[in-house]
């Protein structure tokens, strides 16, 4: 009997475990890698080389959600600025001048943003 109940608890646990990778635990993100769709709510922006980001505003402009084709990154808003950043990314939002600095691998320059269609 005890047998039995240790192997019906590891096939739980292991049933268990498989099913909490399939939880998607951002609100944003349908799950999906489609990267042809517009998220909702958000603005295209296009880049040299032809480069191209989502931006979604939160929390009354004080937090902008970065969307790539294949993740997502929350950025806070620096004090008094046009800066939002997360450590290593830093997005500016000037106008006609959006620039994005992800780190040393991604350097995103003259953005614009796109007409909602």
């Amino acid at each position: 009997m005890h047998a039995q109940f240790k192997t019906l608890c590891t096939f739980s646990l292991a049933l268990s475990l498989t099913a909490c990778s399939t939880i998607n635990l951002n609100p944003f993100n349908s799950g999906t890698k489609e990267s042809s769709r517009v998220p909702a709510n958000a603005i295209s922006y296009i880049c040299e080389g032809n480069k191209q980001f989502y931006v979604r505003m939160l929390n009354n402009g004080n937090e902008a959600w970065l969307i790539y084709p294949d993740h997502e990154v929350s950025l806070s808003k620096a004090a008094a600025s046009n800066r939002y950043t997360s450590g290593a990314i830093a997005l500016v939002i000037n106008g006609d001048e959006t620039t994005l600095n992800d780190g040393e691998k991604i350097a995103y320059t003259a953005c614009k943003a796109q007409s909602k269609k």
